[in-house]
């Protein structure tokens, strides 16, 4: 037969369409074409895997051979897509079974030994070809992210030679399996070492507790860099689908791998990141920092000294949970489910407000500060907490009785468990419905809250992120319903826009 059928996947962002990869070997003059809409890499493979072929003692067909990646439409790139033609060219020539390609998928670059090389997004290719009830084949280095979906059939193989054996029922494949992962990982830095701060370190666990996005601002040097970096120690472990989510961005992206898939990622970009790294983009769309925080947290320090273009480009993710990016061949989704904590100081200099050291910033300077902060993105932070500077003294005192993450976590946990029993989902993502089911206040308080929203002129939409606080706060509490100190408590995690009014 000099036709044959083989199954991958493309990759579009986290998703991995499938691919067709059609060959037909016919009469002419020898010759090698690739259509179906393939970038510079895919029709390069033709000569890698001619090599490949023929240095794994395979004869390379000296016919007119056309390869057609359908569908024809869907862009291609990288050379994830050279095992599958390398093997539809030898199922045409007749040189390996076609009937055993039916209920596999390929996937992998290949070397010109005929060796297999490692490719991104093999964990979104283990998933659709799972759902299309298929085993997938994938080179050695990509095994332990394909595993990660327990239910996928992966199998790997090192070069052409020892496939080709297996397709023959010679020396078949076994199975891999994912290794049993250590829960919870360890590996956070503890709430206990940090000294003093309870107002800071209550904001920290309210946060955890629903979510909710914070900024802290305070002096140079009063830790809130070091309180930041304790979130994500504090924060519920990630559950099974959650953690495929956060390996599949990592799967289709340039950066380094995480260790632990069960970590949650905490992400910091340097305040010069432009607004591609952050939200991600570029000609073949990749995904950026928000993307890479997906189930996480996203720490933007020294805020204001982002670019005010670059931090408006948060507001739409923040509220929608993902980011889409649009190109002229293609329209790619990236999760951005991710928590924002961010740290200021309160003016150019770091010390308006500061008790114990004068501030020298102009009325001018410090509105020009506070201006690349636009007020749409502050509506959107949840808690606004100032970090004052505590005694000197306090450092010298034994930490002994602070509370660590592991005591707070377990809180936390506890919260967030009333919060998906009774909703389904965190308190920072309560819809208005639900909003007015589970976030009834009594007249007084009502007042009271209209009277804060009045006073510092708040818009709807921090009114409704003070009732999704004060329903964590009461919810750590165990209280039924949100009561006065719950929501005074709330309304007094809203500092900026007292400072701004």
């Amino acid at each position: 037969m000099s036709l044959a059928i083989v199954y991958t996947r493309a990759k579009c962002g986290v998703d991995a369409p499938q691919v067709r990869v059609e060959t037909h070997l016919s009469n002419g003059l020898p010759s090698l074409s690739i259509v179906g809409l393939p970038e510079t890499a895919v029709k390069e493979s033709k000569d890698r895997v001619r090599s490949a072929i023929i240095n794994s003692y395979f004869e390379f067909p000296r016919r007119r051979i056309t390869i057609n990646l359908a569908p024809a439409d869907l862009p291609k790139e990288g050379g994830r897509f050279d095992l599958p033609i390398a093997i539809g060219i030898l199922a045409a020539s007749g040189q390996i079974p076609s009937a055993a390609l039916e209920h596999t998928e390929f996937l992998g670059e290949l070397g010109l030994t005929g060796e297999l090389h490692a490719v991104q997004g093999s964990l979104p290719a283990a998933i659709k070809s799972t759902e299309a009830k298929r085993s997938l084949v994938v080179p050695p280095a990509n095994v332990a992210e394909a595993v990660l979906c327990e239910q996928a059939t992966v199998f790997s193989c090192k070069n052409l030679l020892q496939l080709s054996a297996h397709l023959h029922n010679r020396e078949v494949l076994t199975p891999q399996r994912a290794e049993p992962q250590s829960l919870p990982n360890h590996s956070y830095p503890d709430l206990s070492e940090v000294k003093g701060q309870a107002l800071a370190r209550r904001a920290l666990e309210i946060a955890a507790a629903g979510k909710h996005n914070v900024l802290f601002c305070g002096p140079p040097g009063t830790g809130k860099t070091m309180l930041a970096s304790r979130l994500p120690g504090i924060l519920p472990p990630l559950n099974q689908q959650e953690m495929l989510e956060v390996a599949a961005v990592y799967s289709i992206s340039q950066q380094k791998q995480q260790r632990d898939y069960y970590q949650r990622p905490f992400r910091n970009p340097h305040h010069t990141a432009s607004a591609v790294a952050l939200v991600g983009g570029g000609s073949n769309p990749r995904p950026g920092e928000i993307s890479l925080a997906n189930h996480g947290v996203l720490f933007l320090d020294e805020l204001p000294e982002f670019q005010r273009q670059v931090l408006e480009v948060l507001r739409e993710p923040l509220e929608s949970g993902e980011i889409l990016i649009s190109r002229a061949n293609q329209q790619v989704a990236f999760p951005a489910n991710f928590q924002l904590i961010a740290a200021m100081n309160p003016c150019p200099c770091g010390y308006y407000g500061d008790l114990q050291k004068a501030c020298r910033c102009s009325p001018d300077k410090l509105q020009r500060y506070r201006d690349k902060i636009s007020g749409p993105l502050l509506d959107r932070i949840d808690m606004q907490v100032t970090v004052n500077r505590i005694p000197i003294s306090a450092l010298r005192h034994n930490n002994q009785n602070a509370e660590s993450s592991t005591t707070v976590s377990q809180r936390v946990i506890q919260c967030r468990k009333i919060q998906l029993d009774r909703q389904h989902s965190a308190n920072a993502q309560l819809d208005n419905r639900q909003l007015d089911n589970y976030c009834r206040l009594t007249e007084k308080d009502h007042q009271l809250l209209e009277q804060a929203v009045n006073q510092w002129h708040l818009s709807s939409r921090a009114y409704h992120r003070i009732l999704r606080v004060a329903r964590t706060i009461a919810d750590l509490d165990g209280a039924i319903n949100i009561d006065r100190r719950h929501l005074a408590e709330a309304i007094s995690y809203r500092a900026l826009d007292k400072e701004v009014t």
